[in-house]
């Protein structure tokens, strides 16, 4: 009698797909765990978190969120990345070494978000809200509530902590704000729809990005000294880990701009269709820039310009942080104080 192989049944079938399927996500999980030098995206059209492996630019995970992220900030003690979901008024905590993500708490239309040099103090900038809050940072209460006009965007601390400016896009301004009392020192016109803010060698540089230039205040007044030219648009400012050099994403007209450190006038200009908006810095020197408008990021070539790689990302790729690096590079060298104990 000649035998009939057996075919396996619906079950079984489903049974082996169901198998495979937990190989799969057991493989995924086990090069998760292996990765630890990871990119952080923050896609804030699909309301997700990618995560990258720096070193293959390979995604290892998408994070999910409420509604909208948009920006990152280190904890000072490097334990986690906090990311602001602004529409859905939540700040949630990223372990910084595997990417889980740990908790979430409660907070008002946190759009930008920064500590304070010295480790005390946690802003935040509600640009829908219209509002600039600034917490403990010991357990995130609630200090000082400064109702501004209108639309605060970026900010970045004084050197000793003592005073935080932020800018307001829809009124052209920056301003000045104390961080022990809450009191705004004054407020300077800049030009239309200011963005980006830092502290370099003892004065404020504010990207314009209605205009072609960056604006360098005086801190104590507000008081403009000067308007360094550029490609239209400059939206945020950057310093390199080794401290040398200033870069400025002008992403309305898809370029790069690098500029002097001393003199601040520019010195190079790299061509990044796609508007680039925020730059990291990888460990082998490469920046990587999130592109808006591309649902990409741009690996490029600092020395030559050339954009090497592209790594595809979700919809409107904004905020970026990668876990190797220093959670303070917002401010300049001689400015720069030594980072808190953890």
């Amino acid at each position: 009698m000649r035998s009939v192989p057996l075919r396996p049944t619906r079950l079984v079938r489903r049974a082996s797909m169901l198998m495979m399927a937990c190989a799969s996500l057991a493989v995924l999980s086990a090069g998760a765990a292996r990765a630890e030098r990871l990119a952080f995206v923050l896609n804030s059209a699909d309301a997700t978190i990618s995560e990258f492996d720096i070193d293959t630019h390979q995604e290892i995970r998408r994070v999910s969120v409420l509604r909208e992220p948009h920006h990152t900030a280190p904890t000072p003690d490097g334990k986690y990345l906090l990311v602001g979901d602004t529409a859905g008024n939540m700040l949630f905590f990223l372990d910084a070494v595997t990417g889980e993500r740990v908790k979430q708490i409660p907070v008002a239309d946190p759009y930008q978000l920064q500590f304070s040099p010295d480790g005390r103090f946690f802003t935040v900038a509600g640009l829908a809200r219209n509002q600039v809050d600034i917490y403990d940072a010991a357990d995130y209460h609630l200090l000082h509530r400064i109702h501004v006009d209108a639309m605060p965007s970026h900010m970045n601390y004084a050197p000793d902590s003592s005073v935080v400016y932020v800018s307001l896009q829809d009124t052209g301004k920056l301003t000045a704000i104390e961080t022990a009392t809450g009191n705004v020192l004054w407020t300077s016109d800049v030009g239309s729809t200011p963005a980006g803010v830092l502290w370099h060698n003892g004065q404020i540089l504010v990207g314009v990005m209605g205009t072609s230039y960056v604006a360098a205040l005086d801190p104590t007044d507000g008081h403009i000294a000067r308007k360094i030219e550029m490609a239209p648009g400059p939206h945020n400012l950057f310093v390199s880990p080794d401290q040398k050099r200033l870069y400025v994403t002008c992403r309305a007209s898809g370029i790069i701009e690098r500029l002097d450190w001393d003199t601040l006038n520019v010195v190079q200009s790299y061509h990044v269709a796609g508007g680039p908006d925020d730059i990291v810095f990888a460990p082998d020197g490469k920046m990587w820039a999130t592109l808006r408008w591309r649902q990409h990021v741009a690996i490029i070539d600092p020395t030559s310009g050339e954009v090497t790689d592209t790594i595809r990302t979700g919809r409107s790729p904004h905020g970026i942080w990668l876990n190797t690096n220093q959670p303070l590079l917002h401010l300049s060298l001689a400015d720069r104080p030594a980072l808190p104990t953890p």
